[in-house]
């Protein structure tokens, strides 16, 4: 049993029940908020209260929220929703790019005008260490990402930074992939040569993919496939996602396996509507009402469910994790 951060508090790893490992609160531009957005705060609060109230009510227990810099992190809203729903939010600290690094890090690190080591790393360790910022909230797990533009030097410096201080605190982390072009391969090396230890890595967005040659050999280097982006069948049809998640099951990598939408209550990518009318099922109830059913239908067991949703997410906090 291993002591895991929420939003509200440590929880352990045994009362997490069931998770899903990448879902967003808000994924929302601070500056952008502040100086263009019809924005009601109250009204944002309430809504995001009430569609947390559904998720656990279909019977989630604890989300994964990997909003970090780049992503509109704000930690005191967060504070404000948890407090009024049962459902946990366990956050994340990182770095998402898939270029560079923000301006504040472009002068000072290794090297740089400003020569001193790596500054990421002393803030990513901070925060799960001590707190974000000053709300006492402590991050449960660290975040990067690697697209189609592969590994840059701005993506490759935040990458090292997370693997080191995971490697430092024993923190898992879940990298942001793009399965068409086998990053996850490449961020397991990186990652892996920073110290970090892949059986506490979720490659991300692996469900994108029917390739499951590449999944099984993301596999079986240690990490956990995070077929996290449920209700997106623009990107690949639901039927798909299901055909490889059952696929993975049939060759034994049912532990290797978790599961989420990567939805938002709010997200100022998209006008609501436009993302609506493109991606209708891609909301946090999708997973209760229709995956499960369907992965029950196709052969799942209730015990495969309860590995998928329960035995390996816990499992990420738990393997080599330093108990408090």
């Amino acid at each position: 049993m291993t002591a895991v951060p929420t939003a509200t508090g440590t929880a352990d790893s045994s009362e997490l029940g069931r998770v899903l490992v990448h879902e967003h609160v808000f994924i929302l531009g601070e500056e952008f908020r502040q100086n263009y957005a019809d924005w009601d705060e109250d009204a944002r609060i309430d809504d995001a209260v009430k569609q947390l109230d559904e998720l656990k009510s279909l019977g989630i227990d604890t989300i994964l929220d990997p909003t970090v810099l780049g992503l509109g992190r704000y930690i005191p809203r967060i504070q404000q929703i948890a407090a009024r729903t049962d459902l946990r939010i366990i956050v994340a600290t990182g770095i998402y790019t898939y270029n560079d690094v923000p301006f504040q890090f472009h002068y000072t690190g290794p090297g740089l005008l400003f020569d001193r080591p790596e500054p990421m790393v002393e803030m990513f360790v901070k925060d799960l260490t001590e707190g974000i910022a000053d709300t006492g909230v402590r991050a449960g797990f660290l975040k990067c990402a690697i697209e189609e533009p592969g590994l840059t030097p701005g993506v490759e410096r935040v990458m090292r930074a997370v693997g080191r201080a995971s490697a430092q605190t024993g923190a898992p982390i879940t990298v942001h992939t793009n399965p068409h072009t086998r990053s996850g391969l490449v961020a397991q090396r990186v990652l892996a040569e920073e110290g970090a230890d892949l059986s506490r890595v979720v490659i991300g967005h692996s469900g994108d993919t029917t390739d499951v040659d590449y999944l099984t050999e993301v596999a079986d280097a240690g990490s956990l496939l995070g077929m996290d982006r449920f209700g997106l069948d623009v990107l690949l049809p639901f039927e798909d996602r299901i055909d490889t998640i059952v696929e993975l099951v049939r060759r034994g990598y049912r532990d290797k396996i978790v599961i989420a939408h990567d939805a938002a209550c709010h997200i100022d990518w998209f006008d609501p509507d436009a993302k609506a009318q493109v991606a209708p099922k891609w909301n946090y109830r999708h997973i209760s009402a229709d995956v499960l059913p369907a992965l029950l239908e196709r052969g799942l067991t209730e015990d495969d469910i309860d590995a998928i949703l329960v035995r390996n997410p816990r499992r990420y906090f738990e393997n080599g994790a330093q108990s408090e």
